[in-house]
């Protein structure tokens, strides 16, 4: 009996080491690098110029609009914008149809990679404008290359604010991350099904506590496709919904919780044979 304990013990001891290893890290990191955040504040300010430039570009090469048209033209702030929205893409969808699905996936990148508050309503919108299964894939993409591109920008610039900001939180999800390791696809799914860390919060500090981006990139495309498919079911009768939040019914928010438990599982499993095997 004494036995079996000290060896269940290890694998706990080892995760408590990692864990406070990864602790030690981070805070030297912060108190190394955190008079920088300034600079890299003005350099994610540039990057931002820049992409906002490319978005005009691409409004730039959209269809000719009437000015009650062009007011549309913006990101959704509310289920009436979503509507006046939908209301003029779907009149120009099937004659310029590379446009409009060029402006929707520019648009819906800019937003997730930049954590601007808006997807859900594009989400939303691709039910009513695009069969099921495009617009399913469409999302996951977006959402996906988003959430890489501000792991990215992270990696690249964003780190000193991390450290400097958000020192104490990435230290706490960096315990987490360890403990699950050696299935964090499954656990990257899990936090993109439930609503236990804010997705800007996991796309900036997935790379500052070595969260791999190929494992990030998978978790967060498969992740995001349940809550994605209730709010695409929604999208297709766009019309008769008030706020966003009549997108998601009890029934939804009961698959979500089903599908959030089956995506974690596996690593549950593994552990338990592992800790029997040993």
């Amino acid at each position: 009996m004494a036995q079996r304990r000290a060896v269940e013990r290890g694998p706990c001891r080892a995760a408590a080491e990692s864990a406070r290893h990864q602790r030690q890290l981070l805070e030297g990191k912060a108190q190394a690098e955190g008079g920088s955040a300034r600079t890299s504040l003005l350099i994610l300010v540039s990057i931002f110029t820049s992409a906002a430039f490319l978005m005009f570009l691409v409004y730039k090469n959209f269809p000719q609009l009437s000015e009650e048209e062009g007011k549309c033209i913006k990101v959704p702030r509310d289920m009436d914008d979503a509507k006046a929205l939908g209301k003029v893409l779907s009149k120009y969808k099937d004659t310029f149809y590379v446009q409009v699905l060029v402006a929707y996936f520019a648009t819906y990148v800019f937003l997730q990679t930049f954590a601007i508050p808006g997807s859900i309503f594009l989400s939303i919108l691709s039910g009513f404008l695009y069969p099921f299964p495009l617009a399913l894939f469409l999302v996951c993409l977006c959402s996906g290359l988003g959430a890489s591109f501000c792991y990215m920008l992270s990696y690249l610039v964003g780190r000193p604010v991390v450290y400097k900001y958000l020192t104490e939180k990435a230290v706490k999800w960096s315990e987490q991350v360890e403990r699950h390791r050696e299935h964090l696809i499954n656990y990257i799914i899990f936090l993109r099904i439930t609503p236990f860390l804010p997705n800007w919060f996991i796309n900036i500090t997935s790379p500052v506590i070595n969260v791999p981006l190929k494992v990030f990139f998978i978790g967060t495309f498969l992740g995001v496709a349940p809550p994605s498919f209730v709010a695409i079911k929604a999208g297709t009768t766009l019309y008769q919904l008030t706020t966003a939040g009549e997108a998601v019914s009890w029934n939804s928010v009961f698959v979500l919780m089903i599908l959030a438990i089956l995506s974690i599982l596996p690593a549950l499993f593994q552990k338990k044979l592992k800790q029997k095997f040993e």
